[in-house]
């Protein structure tokens, strides 16, 4: 059936803002950057992504392609996109060398938060709101509320306003192989102890309960940060000094990690997301705890066809004993910036327009497994099996927030919570593994 998306309930829960996703396989560098340019009248714009356009199987990169490909040849010997490329790992890095050298691509994918903030309040990314009033294109989407996570006032060099453009949305949840829970006589948790539980029984089967890397420690963030909610840790209490990083809720969320990691891989320390995904796909673990941005590289990467129809999909179960709203999800949403120094703002606009027009946005749903950003109607039953129990999620969720990482004071902070929890999972004592984070805020934030 055709399925107009996002009710007012779930419009609702995005009023609070998103932040950024990852997306895909690792991909390799394929060109450096540039400003864009003019080639025998063709203006020449680029548009950085922290995946391979071409050799990449995420089914959301692909859609990425699409995009550019149809902008080259609706607008050939007017416009034309050359993309740059990298894997997520580098992205960042890779992308502040362009600026830093004033080759800011016209067009890059950023995260909100913190790391959009690098390029909000310096001037680097271009205000967007003239042009988003401009011919309707705003009422497109499904509501001012998706534009949160892009949207600053005057700590912004050029003023309050929208930055960022939203391509889709996604929550993380836990995905789970049935054939795995029920061999084992495993339910569906909704507690964290149900959860050990789960894990016990899987393991007395001889499967390996979860996958994770903690390699890409954003995947191990993303779990601690679910933990350190579930515990009832409130960010804001600890930002303005109420609460530090030594809170309880905060030990008790780096017990609780080392306790779930007897269930991980062997390799985990080691896996990257690509690694730790592909075991859950491949039949080689029974939960993966990832965004459903990973229906993308479940339905492209999996080379079993009937595989989609045995994945399951749940919230992050709640802590024991905690009065902490059990009903919150992470939420996030890519998103796209424009160079303020690019010579080819309508071009890049326009660019920026594949990427949420219908056919894009009805390839999220149908093919990514994203949530759409405007108000495309998409065919559900052609949609990946997943997307619905992912639906159910994030209809039935409280509220949203982001990942911890990209949640904090900077991006420094963020990559400093990440290292503290890979600390932990090696064994590091709670209390100790969180000095770094804790010594942080005392120098740079309280």
């Amino acid at each position: 059936m055709k399925k107009k998306i996002l009710s007012l309930a779930l419009t609702a829960v995005m009023s609070v803002s998103m932040l950024a996703g990852c997306t895909g396989d690792t991909g390799a560098n394929t060109t450096g950057g540039s400003n864009g340019g003019s080639t025998g009248g063709v203006e020449e714009i680029t548009f950085m992504v922290w995946d391979d356009l071409e050799a990449s199987s995420d089914l959301i990169t692909k859609g990425y392609k699409d995009s550019i490909d149809r902008f080259n040849k609706d607008f050939e010997g007017k416009y034309h996109c050359t993309p740059i490329t990298t894997n997520l790992e580098e992205y960042y890095t890779k992308l502040n060398a362009l600026v830093a050298a004033g080759e800011t691509p016209d067009v890059f994918i950023v995260s909100p938060g913190p790391n959009l903030n690098d390029y909000v309040l310096p001037g680097t990314a271009a205000k967007l709101d003239d042009y988003l009033n401009a011919d309707g294109w705003k009422q497109t989407f499904t509501s001012d509320a998706v534009f949160a996570g892009g949207t600053y006032g005057a700590e912004a060099k050029d003023g309050a306003g929208i930055y960022a453009i939203p391509l889709n949305i996604a929550a993380a949840c836990v995905f789970y192989n049935t054939e795995m829970f029920a061999d084992a006589g495993a339910s569906v948790p909704k507690t964290y102890s149900e959860l050990l539980t789960a894990c016990d029984k899987l393991k007395a089967k001889g499967y390996t309960p979860i996958t994770i890397s903690a390699g890409t420690a954003w995947c191990l963030s993303m779990v601690a940060g679910y933990l350190c909610d579930r515990n009832g840790l409130n960010l804001q209490d600890v930002k303005d000094h109420k609460t530090d990083w030594k809170d309880a809720k905060v030990i008790n969320a780096g017990k609780q990690i080392q306790e779930l990691s007897q269930y991980f891989q062997p390799t985990a320390a080691g896996d990257d997301n690509d690694i730790a995904t592909a075991a859950f796909y491949n039949g080689q673990a029974a939960i993966l705890i990832q965004g459903s941005w990973a229906i993308g590289q479940i339905n492209g990467s999996c080379s079993d066809p009937d595989f989609p129809n045995k994945v399951g999909v749940f919230a992050f179960p709640a802590v024991d004993g905690s009065s902490a709203d059990p009903n919150r999800v992470i939420a996030k949403s890519d998103s796209l910036a424009m160079s303020s120094s690019s010579q080819h703002k309508d071009a890049a606009v326009q660019l920026m327009k594949y990427f949420v027009d219908d056919t894009a946005q009805k390839y999220t749903a149908e093919k990514g497994g994203k949530i759409p950003v405007t108000k495309v109607q998409y065919d559900e039953s052609v949609a990946p099996p997943e997307l619905s129990y992912v639906m159910d999620v994030f209809k039935n969720a409280s509220a949203t927030f982001g990942f911890y990482n990209e949640s904090l004071a900077d991006t420094e902070a963020g990559s400093t919570f990440d290292n503290c929890f890979v600390d932990i999972f090696t064994g590091t004592d709670p209390d100790k593994a969180l000095d770094p984070i804790q010594q942080y805020y005392e120098a740079n934030v309280w």
